[in-house]
């Protein structure tokens, strides 16, 4: 699944679900820290999602309202809404 950020750097999420087990496979930041968003797509392959949003709804960045994870969340979120 595509998730189109907003209000952060990077413009885009990708990411791929295993829907039997509902744990995340692949996450990938289209922009923003590549460093950061490297490190946390790799800690969060294997981890449910319902755990991940837990762990990163609400988290902001600087002065903004959100951050990357911030928008993970909500993209898992809207995906589990579809599922």
């Amino acid at each position: 699944m595509t998730y189109k950020t907003s209000g952060v750097c990077s413009s885009e999420i990708n990411f791929e679900i295993d829907k039997n087990t509902n744990t995340i496979n692949r996450v990938q930041f289209k922009g923003g820290c590549s460093g950061n968003a490297n490190g946390l797509s790799n800690l969060l392959i294997g981890m449910k999602v319902d755990d991940v949003i837990h762990k990163l709804e609400g988290v902001t960045c600087g002065f903004k309202s959100t951050s990357c994870p911030d928008q993970l969340a909500k993209a898992l979120k809207e995906w589990r809404a579809k599922a």
